[in-house]
């Protein structure tokens, strides 16, 4: 089998049920979306993916958008594949087959045991389609036969809003994924409700991309974005570091959140990573911290949609 049970192993810090699934995950996994850019070398993602198994970080979500990153997983895992959890994400850009269609699905979890050179791949997540094409279209069911064939183990979906809550109520999937940090709580209410049904959640976009980082506002669009909310939850006196670094609070608040199984930490170095699993060992924020954090964002953040 190519990813513990639970109840076997756990020996990463901080590991965690995925759910109902009986998958077992560290609190803090690799988003594998930088390791398919252009500029990352192969003996890089080596390095990384090395470092990640050696402290415990057995997680790593890809997707078929992520550039190389499925294929780059793959030969970095190497004979390590047994130690790992693999997760990707389908329902488009497969060649001369339509988007969301169920052929889509069914060809693209061929397509990433390909690419990642395993016969098994443990959460495949249908990519952020829409409601209408959840309900409709037929590739909830095409993914379910692919977890009856034996390839996958847990059906996911990624997403957010009404389409992320009809996920979770329709009981067709295992675990979902959905954006989570302190610029980014709309979900967390879903998030509750989903562990209440023995779904697994994985929590993308924990660092809110990373906003502390630009003194001035930003001029791409997301980034831009979740300035524009960090300045807003500063402004209303709630959102305080309170001598944290900037970097382990959000891991710390997404990671600790009601609900949340794993966060994705989307990098490609292997010292931003094990910081970030060593964050998150240190536990959850003082409640007087987190009050004050929930206080901010009632004032503030109640309109603010997830971001896909």
């Amino acid at each position: 089998m190519a990813a513990r049970a639970a109840g076997e192993g756990g020996a990463a810090a901080g590991a965690r049920p995925l759910g109902a699934t009986g998958l077992v995950v560290p609190a803090v996994g690799l988003g594998a979306g930088r390791i398919g850019e252009d500029g990352v070398s192969q003996a890089d993602v080596d390095r990384l993916v090395g470092a990640a198994l050696d402290a415990g970080v057995t997680l790593f979500d890809s997707a078929r958008s992520y550039g190389a990153s499925e294929e780059r997983l793959g030969r970095a895992l190497g004979g390590r594949r047994e130690q790992a959890i693999l997760s990707t994400k389908v329902g488009y850009g497969t060649p001369a087959i339509a988007d969301w269609t169920p052929a889509c699905i069914t060809a693209g979890v061929e397509a990433a045991l390909g690419r990642m050179q395993t016969d098994r791949l443990d959460v495949v997540h249908l990519h952020s389609c829409d409601l209408h094409t959840l309900r409709t279209s037929g590739v909830v069911e095409a993914l379910q036969a692919a977890v009856q064939a034996g390839k996958v183990r847990v059906a996911a979906y990624s997403g957010e809003g009404e389409a992320l809550a009809w996920a979770v109520e329709s009981g067709a999937f295992g675990a979902v994924q959905c954006s989570v940090s302190l610029v980014d709580q709309a979900s967390l209410p879903i998030v509750a409700r989903a562990a209440g049904r023995g779904l697994g959640v994985l929590a993308k976009r924990p660092l809110g991309n990373a906003p502390w980082r630009h003194r001035d506002r930003p001029a791409r669009g997301d980034e831009a974005e979740a300035w524009d909310r960090f300045a807003a939850l500063r402004g209303e006196g709630g959102l305080a570091a309170r001598g944290l670094p900037w970097d382990e609070l959000f891991a710390r608040h997404a990671a600790h959140a009601p609900g949340v199984s794993t966060i994705l930490v989307g990098t490609a170095s292997a010292d931003h990573l094990v910081a970030a699993a060593t964050a998150v060992a240190r536990g959850p924020l003082a409640p007087d911290h987190l009050a004050s954090i929930n206080e901010a964002w009632a004032r503030c953040g109640q309109e603010w949609p997830g971001r896909i």
